[in-house]
């Protein structure tokens, strides 16, 4: 591979800016692993904006987790999921960013996602569950069920 291969490769790479709706995703129950999330979206290109959306409740170790895993912790007070999606409402109109990752288990996203793809981002969501939101599986240009290996 010549160094202009090299050079058009890395103009290739896409940039994802991903969005974690911690109350919602990063539960006991579920198990899920924000290193897991991470390895799933590397494939679709590279991380450059990764937020974990906490509320008030969350715990010093959770908020010390998110922070070691490579994610900024948002911690709300009041609805995370308005927090969430009007920053990443904010993030489709950054021209740097390719594809916007949500990471959640239900529909609640579903306008910030049809605005992204309206705008000509990509769309990826990322699920503990095979089960849930719908709405948004069936809308996102791909879909990652967490654990499940393809």
């Amino acid at each position: 591979m010549s160094l202009g291969d090299l050079f058009k490769k890395k103009e290739s790479t896409k940039n994802i800016a991903v969005f974690v709706d911690g109350p919602n995703i990063l539960r006991k129950e579920l198990n899920v692993d924000l290193d897991e999330i991470k390895k799933s979206l590397l494939k679709f290109g590279n991380i450059k904006i990764g937020k974990v959306f906490l509320n008030q409740y969350a715990s010093d170790k959770l908020v010390e987790a998110v922070v070691n895993q490579g994610f900024e912790s948002i911690i709300t007070v009041g609805d995370v999921d308005v927090f969430m999606a009007v920053d990443a409402t904010e993030t489709i109109f950054n021209n740097s960013i390719h594809i916007i990752a949500f990471v959640t288990r239900d529909s609640d996203f579903l306008p910030v996602l049809v605005k992204a793809k309206r705008y000509g981002k990509d769309t990826i969501v990322v699920l503990a569950e095979e089960a849930s939101a719908a709405a948004l599986k069936n809308t996102a240009d791909h879909v990652i069920v967490l654990g499940k290996r393809k």
